[in-house]
């Protein structure tokens, strides 16, 4: 039996550039399409979102005289451009897929409808969420949250280079301290940089669990899935319970 069965993977767009901090990586994408397949094989079923930041970000120094709505549907762009190639290296490793954008464009994506999504999942196609909420000044991160309630997810896993959530930053501070477990509170109150306000706020108040974890270990994903003790837990406290 798998501690996650239906997931939701939240990956940054940087994640795929690889040592370049910029455009996609080829092994990178290999990478992370392998470690997807060995957790379908185990019996999960798995959605993707994917941020853009290797390709443009809306709020970087390049967007910075835009109108900010002009520049987050170009951010939203990046992350279909992403999805394509996820999408691509998923493929060849003899994966079943299907891309959803939240904005139409029917020659590479279906329109997102939530009960296809399900189905799609249920079929044992990996689903990948392309062009965030299709809504500027939101996130990808709030993307992921609003998917992963859609699909009644058990599970966001944000896959990340480093091993979990610490009290600062472990590239920055050597003695920094990761968590094993944490509240959805205790990350607003120390204002801990798990995913953004928008997107915590809407994981507490639907009781989903976040795990965040290092996806450039080999096996961590299917580790997690197979029930050890990988990354940090970000759960509900029992003051908020009572409240």
């Amino acid at each position: 039996m798998l501690k996650y069965r239906r997931i939701l993977l939240k990956l940054s767009g940087e994640s795929l550039a690889g040592a370049e901090g910029y455009g996609i990586d080829a092994k990178m994408l290999d990478r992370y399409a392998e470690e997807i397949k060995r957790a379908l094989e185990l019996g999960a079923e798995i959605a993707l979102v994917i941020g853009g930041g290797n390709i443009f970000r809306g709020v970087s120094a390049a967007a910075e005289n835009m109108d900010r709505v002009q520049a987050d549907h170009m951010g939203m762009l990046a992350t279909v451009i992403n999805a394509l190639a996820f999408q691509d290296a998923l493929e060849r490793k003899g994966i079943y897929t299907r891309l959803m954008s939240a904005i139409k464009m029917e020659q590479v994506a279906e329109p997102f409808i939530r009960r296809r999504a399900i189905r799609h999942l249920e079929k044992g196609r990996v689903v990948i969420f392309g062009a965030g909420t299709g809504n500027p000044y939101f996130t990808t991160d709030t993307a992921a949250s609003l998917r992963a309630v859609e699909i009644e997810a058990d599970v966001i896993i944000k896959g990340t280079r480093v091993d979990g959530v610490y009290d600062s930053d472990p590239e920055k501070n050597p003695a920094a301290e990761m968590f094993s477990n944490i509240s959805y509170l205790d990350v607003l109150r120390q204002n801990l940089r798990v995913m953004d306000l928008t997107a915590i706020t809407l994981c507490r108040e639907n009781q989903l669990p976040i795990v965040v974890m290092n996806m450039n270990r080999d096996h961590n994903f299917t580790r997690l899935l197979n029930g050890e003790s990988v990354g940090t837990l970000v759960h509900s406290s029992p003051e908020q319970d009572l409240g």
